[in-house]
């Protein structure tokens, strides 16, 4: 047998490089498609869900929310916190105007996997403290390639649910936020005690097996009073159902 060949430096670096081209490529692709490709909105029915909302955060710039309110929309979700440590700069500003708008409003904290689920409790309640708030506080629960991607999802499970513990002891009711995938690897089976606020780009007619009571289904929505895309949302049911809702929200005595 003649000797094997080993390659010589220069030969790496080709490969190294030749490598580092494919990932570009592969990631131009992703952000194509994720961008131009696949779906971002879908119609909703308003006359068959009257209630609808916006979300927002620091990155929906100055928002009118007089303008919002007068443009039949009825509550905000604005975020707060994120991981141990964030909280949206724009949280208080929005929060007093949403408010003052007469819109119903309920706070976000976007979840990370890296962090204890105490960490990011303790987060989101000093960020929320003296602030009433209509709606449950929410975990915005994602799967990203900058969120804890090497974190299992056993840990991640058990984080949320300490983060939940917490939120509840101290009086708040929870409600989750996530998409079909999120649905499938968190939600189902293991935070069902939660409500659950769902993305998706499908009509919520189509969807009647799934038991999000909120339903994200534009992220290119146009809304007077905010500059550019917002997010949009519908409450799955009626006006009435929705005062009912409403109603049975946990909030800290």
């Amino acid at each position: 047998m003649g000797k094997r060949q080993v390659p010589t430096r220069p030969d790496y670096i080709k490969w190294l490089l030749l490598a580092g081209v494919a990932a570009l490529v592969v990631l131009a692709g992703a952000y194509i498609v994720w961008h131009y490709v696949l779906p971002h909105s879908v119609s909703v029915d308003r006359y068959r869900y009257p209630v609808a909302g916006i979300d927002v955060s620091k990155h929906n710039g100055d928002i009118n929310f007089d303008l919002v309110a007068a443009d039949d929309y009825q509550f905000a979700f604005i975020k707060a916190s994120e991981g141990k440590t964030y909280r949206d700069e724009a949280f208080d500003r929005n929060y007093r105007a949403a408010r003052e708008a007469g819109l119903k409003v309920g706070a976000y904290h976007f979840f990370r996997k890296n962090r204890s689920g105490r960490e990011q409790a303790d987060n989101l309640l000093r960020a929320v403290r003296g602030k009433h708030l209509d709606l449950p506080l929410v975990i915005d629960l994602e799967d990203d390639w900058g969120n804890g991607a090497t974190i299992s999802r056993q840990t991640a499970i058990e984080r949320v649910l300490e983060m939940i513990d917490i939120l509840n002891d101290k009086g708040y009711q929870v409600m989750i936020y996530t998409n079909l995938d999120g649905y499938h690897k968190y939600y189902d089976n293991m935070l069902v005690d939660c409500d659950l606020w769902l993305c998706s780009f499908t009509s919520p007619d189509l969807l009647p097996h799934l038991p999000h009571c909120i339903q994200q289904f534009s992220h290119e929505g146009r809304v007077d009073g905010v500059k550019g895309d917002v997010d949009l949302n519908v409450f799955r049911g009626s006006k009435r159902e929705w005062s009912q809702y409403l109603d049975q929200v946990k909030q800290p005595q």
